[in-house]
């Protein structure tokens, strides 16, 4: 039945390219949150009010995040293309795409996170502060608890973002879903396999906004 529906799809082909998108997804989301947490909490603590305002370091960290936040995904992967066959030797394959995955999306979850601990009641921080707190113990025992749910549901969102960065990264021969609806798919005229992957990577999105939202609920001390 599936066979006579979908007459194109090769599904061991399918299966692997499901693989390299979840390979891609998870990597990239991994080390997203964590550059994208060191830039929101250093602008956070650097920007107007923060612990240490140094109007240098904001705006030189703002200015990286505005840069590479604005800058249209596609065309980012083109222009770190030869710092990706620098670091890699090859711009082709699902590790090629990760400079730009990581690059493209860690700033933005960056101002995620800014605004994140931008919420928390300056009145906590000012308590901890006071009770001789240093700067590490305020962002370990009160900014990251604090904002925790909106952490992870930026993350959810920036993850998101992410599967959608794939497949455009498939364009260029980074692989996965993306790679193959466009190489098999839309090249040969062969919508079914456009239609499976475009399914599957649906329920990869659905997948990691249920997985978030049931993170969001157990974190959320409200």
């Amino acid at each position: 039945m599936i066979e006579q529906l979908f007459p194109n799809v090769d599904w061991e082909k399918m299966w692997e390219a499901t693989l390299e998108t979840l390979y891609m997804t998870a990597v990239a989301t991994l080390f997203t949150f964590l550059i994208g947490l060191v830039l929101g909490i250093l602008l956070f603590l650097t920007g107007p009010k923060g612990i240490y305002q140094n109007r240098i370091s904001n705006l030189i960290t703002a200015a990286f995040v505005n840069i590479f936040r604005s800058i249209p995904f596609i065309i980012l992967i083109i222009l770190l293309i030869p710092l990706t066959k620098f670091l890699l030797g090859s711009i082709r394959g699902p590790n090629a795409a990760l400079p730009a995955l990581i690059i493209g999306s860690a700033p933005f979850y960056g101002r995620m996170v800014q605004i994140a601990l931008a919420e928390i009641d300056k009145g906590v921080i000012e308590a901890a502060r006071s009770m001789g707190a240093t700067t590490w113990t305020i962002i370990r025992k009160v900014l990251l608890p604090e904002s925790m749910p909106a952490l992870i549901s930026g993350i959810t969102v920036t993850a998101i973002a992410l599967v959608g960065y794939t497949a455009m990264a498939g364009i260029i021969g980074a692989g996965g879903l993306g790679n193959l609806a466009y190489l098999d798919g839309f090249q040969r005229s062969r919508t079914d396999v456009t239609i499976v992957a475009t399914i599957l990577i649906l329920i990869i999105v659905f997948a990691i906004q249920w997985i978030g939202d049931i993170l969001v609920k157990r974190t959320d001390k409200r």
